[in-house]
């Protein structure tokens, strides 16, 4: 039995030891929390979300950046402030303005396949997480971002996606609670929402039914391949240890690129800023008034879930500020006011706020696959689609993994995806 290391206990951490644990390898994960899913799947907007597939390398993009660089409440914030990492990530960014089209139908596709794997292996390890198959609602209030949402579907059903325009009326018809005026929106049926952290816990569980050793608390050092041996260096001085494998793989969000720069790879991350709030609905009126249906506001860039009867999440905006968690109150404050337009039934009176760092790479494509050496593998930078995309590109790197080692052990699902590199 062959065995490999996962770096990270997030959402990939967590779905690729199971998808490899399910193929036959033995497998430790290493994470440096008490806990799986404490940083960056902790508390995000909660989507499986295929019709947010389009991706960020669009002139537009850009534009909006520049424009609203010295406003501290904007939907996307770019800290003026240079650094080689930042210019260099934005050059690559621009290079991939051309493959805008193509990568946005590519994850669509991914994450219309991701969904096969993530509900059956929730309902076979019977993880709760409060998943609710309603649809997303993405809304908008003006012709031009209704006119470039259809311009978007028709990529998305390239990618297999559907999703439908829907009018004000049926709008209101969809999600009754939603106040404010509209001037049309575009409602996908097939997506659904839950509690990511619940989810990873539930599963980091049945990986360990399934024989997976997870070790937390594991500050990793130092990683080390000779193309047959991979090594962890966990820890510092007298108390550093070193545990041997036959593979490893990389799942460690904004920290994979420096593991990869040690492993002689470069895979360049970015860490960009997402902050979220959770409101507890702690009275029957603030339960009656949040929505159900899960929302996407295109101009304010912000999305919802409900949580079970008593939270809503709201999450969204884009920091460009470095490896900064900095939770700042002129971010989480737009967040709240959003609530309290859109749903003025609902009490923010206890509101927590979190934020996380995604994993962007410049093309906004994953990297999963092999590294320069050839037990050496990655599956991260799956940037805001973490885990609408997770289960796909898990079950991807299982096979990749498994082809690399000549396993027997064959899993049923969809055939192995090639993901667009940097």
């Amino acid at each position: 039995m062959k065995s490999i290391a996962v770096i990270g206990g997030g959402i990939t951490g967590v779905t690729t030891a199971y998808a490899l644990a399910q193929r036959g390898f033995a497998v430790t994960l290493f994470e440096k929390h008490r806990y799986a899913a404490m940083e960056t799947s902790f508390a995000n907007g909660g989507q499986l979300s295929a019709s947010n597939a389009e991706v960020w390398t669009h002139w537009s993009t850009l534009l909006k950046g520049l424009k609203w660089m010295l406003k501290s409440d904007a939907p996307l914030l770019v800290n003026p402030k240079p650094s080689w990492h930042k210019l260099s990530w934005f050059a690559e960014f621009i290079a991939n303005i051309p493959h805008y089209q193509r990568n946005t139908v590519e994850t669509a596709r991914l994450a219309v396949a991701a969904r096969e794997h993530l509900f059956a292996w929730a309902q076979a390890e019977g993880v709760d997480f409060d998943l609710i198959k309603a649809g997303i609602l993405h809304i908008y209030r003006d012709k031009a971002g209704f006119d470039h949402a259809g311009r978007v579907s028709q990529l998305l059903a390239q990618g297999g996606l559907p999703r439908r325009a829907v009018t004000p009326t049926e709008m209101r018809a969809i999600e009754p609670t939603l106040a404010g005026s509209y001037y049309g929106g575009y409602y996908t049926e097939s997506d659904a929402t839950g509690d990511i952290h619940k989810f990873t816990q539930g599963l980091a569980a049945a990986c360990e039914r399934l024989g997976v050793r997870t070790l937390y608390g594991q500050d990793v050092q130092a990683l080390r391949s000779d193309g047959q041996t991979a090594t962890v260096v966990v820890g510092q001085g007298a108390d550093a240890q070193t545990h041997r494998f036959d593979g490893l793989v990389v799942c460690a969000g904004v920290a994979s690129r420096a593991f990869a720069a040690q492993l002689g790879d470069r895979v360049n991350i970015y860490p960009v800023k997402g902050y979220s709030i959770t409101v507890n609905l702690l009275d029957a009126a603030s339960q009656h008034a949040a929505p159900t249906v899960s929302l996407l506001d295109d101009a304010t860039k912000l999305v919802t879930s409900r949580l079970g009867v008593d939270r809503f999440r709201v999450a969204g905006t884009a920091e460009f500020n470095g490896a900064n968690k900095d939770i700042r109150a002129d971010r989480i404050r737009p967040l709240i006011d959003w609530v309290n337009q859109c749903f003025p039934g609902v009490s923010t009176r206890q509101v927590v706020p979190w934020a996380g760092l995604r994993p962007m790479m410049p093309n906004m494509m994953p990297r999963v696959g092999r590294g320069q050496r050839a037990n050496v593998f990655y599956n991260t930078g799956h940037g805001h689609l973490g885990w609408t995309l997770s289960a796909i590109t898990a079950h991807t790197l299982g096979e990749v993994v498994q082809h690399a080692h000549g396993t027997a052990v064959r899993v049923p699902g969809a055939p192995t995806v090639a993901l667009a590199r940097s």
